[in-house]
Formats: structure tokens, C-alpha cells, sequence
């Protein structure tokens, strides 16, 4: 396991893969290839917003505050549109933001421009709204969204006040025809997550979504035949057999606020890259050495860690202060 580092004139505010380059489009927008040059992209004006996220296609990019209530669709650096969310006690937790495409292939910007509790589909290109309708939303904050890979479920991992980690995950095809669908409990039981405070969430794949909590846990909580994910638990939940697959301890250190999937295994953040299997929970590697703030909810004042995982699941770039470092993962 090796860790390289390239230089950058200023800290990358959001990084994706092109094939074997890095490229920020938040922040000035940077491409860094392995010899560390820099190349400005089409997105020169975008210095404004501190926060960025791209399709699985790479056709569609977003920059947003993440703090704020504006930001931009672009296709392919052409901006498409203003997006804007909800002001209520925005400047207090992350932008609900998610691309990507449907199981019919369209592609999709899934929001919440109105409110921050009710959540909306959009055709990415014409700006449609797809789930427009009679809406019943529930008191929830949705934050950190997410689509499954095969864009079938929605997951939503926001909060409640005072102010509690929460999940939930809907149907998107049940959405287009039944808009309300999206203000209910949705698919995952709500006691199946709520005995600990969910902080993370990520799709391993079409199925399989892993959720993780913080707080502090008893023996009580770890038995297997409760229904509910503990705190401080890393859990793996089968949407087809609604159950969990897999809990386990989180023995090392809370999840923080990110995880990004790699085939059975989940790197976390918080203060520093972690590699977890997700079938033991247990620390598979780490690097103390790439460090960055501690961020441990989608609220709170801290900002997220950037980061970005190669396709192939061979290396890991998280943004520093003055350049990236590049993980080679085992």
C-alpha cells in the first residue's frame, strides 16, 4: 500500500475520475493527472460553490453550496440550469443533492427545491418534474441522498429534530406514479435502523445497502435476534429479503459521514481514511497519515471530506490542504 501525493494550487473541492485523471469541477475546477499538472476546465466561473457531485455516466455534474441554498446542473461543463434548495436552517446541515438514472435509463436530478422535506425527481435534461402531485411530508430534514446502482431505490440519510441520524429508502418507479410515496416511512422499517444514530449510507449494489451509526453501545444492543441496527454498528441490509445480511461493532471508531463502496468492502471517514469489511465490521487497513477534519453527521458546522475511489476499486484520492493524496488500496 503506498500513498502518493500531487500537488495542487489550492485544497479540491469535489474530485471524480475521468478514466486515469482526477478533475475537480468545484473550486475553480482542476484536472490532475499523476505527474501533478493542472488544467483548467469549462467550469472557471464556479469558484462560488464549495461543493460538487457527478453522474455515473459523467454526462451530468452539479456544483452547489453545501451549506447554501444555490447552485448549477451542467452537461458535460455546459450549465443546464439554476438549482436551488430550501432555506430552512440550510446553513445547518449538508445539501440534498443526488445524479444519476432511473431503471429506464433517464437521468435525474433528485432534490428538494421546495422543502426541506419533501423530495423531488427531475428529468435531468428538460428539468420535468417527475413526481409532481399531492404531498403529505413528514417532519425529516433529507440531506445525503443517494441512488442504487441500477437507479431503482432512493436512499435518504438525513435527520429529525433535536437533532437525531436517520435513513430511509423509497421506491423510484412507485414514485413517478404515486408522488406520496416519498413522504412515508418508505422501505426500510423504521425500527430496523433507529436504535442507533444513522450517519453513513452507500450502496454495495443493487440490493445491498450498508448503513452505519454512532453513539454508544451495550451488550444489549448486540443481540443478533433484535431487529434494529445498534449504534456504532456497520449493518448490510437486503432490500429483496428485507433484512440485515450483516451488524457488526464498529470496535475501532465511529463511521463519520461518508462511505464509499468497494465491492464487500467500505472505506469511512473520519479524521482518516478507513478500509471496512462489511461483513465483520472489522479494519481491514487505514491511513492515519491522510488526515482531514472530523465529520461525523450531516449537520453540524464541519465540512465534508473530499474524496474520490476509482472505479476499479485500486485507488483512493482524498483532497488536502495542498494536494491530493493518492492511496493505492490493497
Amino acid at each position: 500500500m503506498t500513498v502518493e501525493s500531487i500537488p495542487v494550487q489550492a485544497a479540491p473541492k469535489s474530485l471524480v475520475w475521468q478514466g486515469d485523471e482526477l478533475v475537480s469541477a468545484a473550486g475553480g475546477g482542476q484536472g490532475s493527472g499523476h505527474d501533478g499538472v493542472e488544467r483548467e476546465e469549462a467550469f472557471a466561473e464556479s469558484f462560488f460553490f464549495d461543493t460538487g457531485t457527478t453522474s455515473a455516466s459523467g454526462r451530468y455534474s452539479a456544483l452547489y453550496q453545501e451549506r447554501g441554498i444555490e447552485g448549477l446542473l451542467l452537461e458535460r461543463g455546459r450549465v443546464v440550469r439554476e438549482l436551488i434548495r430550501s432555506d430552512e436552517l440550510a446553513g445547518d446541515y449538508d445539501y440534498p443533492l443526488a445524479l444519476g438514472a432511473l431503471s429506464d435509463g433517464r437521468e435525474v436530478v433528485v432534490h428538494c427545491p421546495d422543502e426541506y422535506n419533501v423530495l423531488q425527481i427531475e428529468d435531468a435534461a428538460s428539468g420535468e418534474r417527475l413526481t409532481a402531485g399531492e404531498r403529505e411530508p413528514q417532519d425529516v430534514f433529507h440531506s445525503r441522498l443517494s441512488l442504487s446502482p441500477d437507479g431503482r431505490y432512493l436512499l435518504a440519510v438525513g435527520w429529525f429534530w433535536h437533532p437525531v441520524g436517520t435513513a430511509m429508502v423509497y421506491d423510484t418507479a412507485l414514485a413517478l406514479t404515486d408522488p406520496a410515496t416519498l413522504d412515508g416511512e418508505g422501505l426500510l422499517p423504521g425500527q430496523a435502523a433507529m436504535n442507533g444514530e444513522v450517519t453513513a449510507g452507500c450502496w454495495l449494489d443493487a440490493d445491498r445497502l450498508v448503513l452505519a451509526t454512532e453513539g454508544t453501545g451495550t451488550e444489549s444492543w448486540a443481540n443478533k435476534e433484535e431487529p434494529a441496527l445498534p449504534p456504532r454498528h456497520l449493518g448490510v441490509w437486503s432490500m429483496s429479503e428485507g433484512r440485515w445480511l450483516h451488524r457488526n461493532p464498529l470496535a475501532d471508531a465511529e463511521p463519520g459521514v461518508l462511505l464509499l463502496p468497494r465491492g464487500d468492502q467500505v472505506v469511512s471517514f473520519l479524521g482518516h481514511p478507513r478500509l471496512l469489511d462489511t461483513a465483520t465490521g472489522r479494519l481491514v487497513a487505514e491511513w492515519p497519515e491522510v488526515g482531514f477534519p472530523v465529520k461525523s453527521t450531516c449537520f453540524g458546522a464541519d465540512a465534508s471530506p473530499v474524496a474520490a475511489l476509482h472505479p476499479d476499486g485500486t485507488r483512493l484520492a482524498v483532497a488536502q490542504a495542498e494536494s491530493i493524496a493518492l492511496i493505492t488500496l490493497p
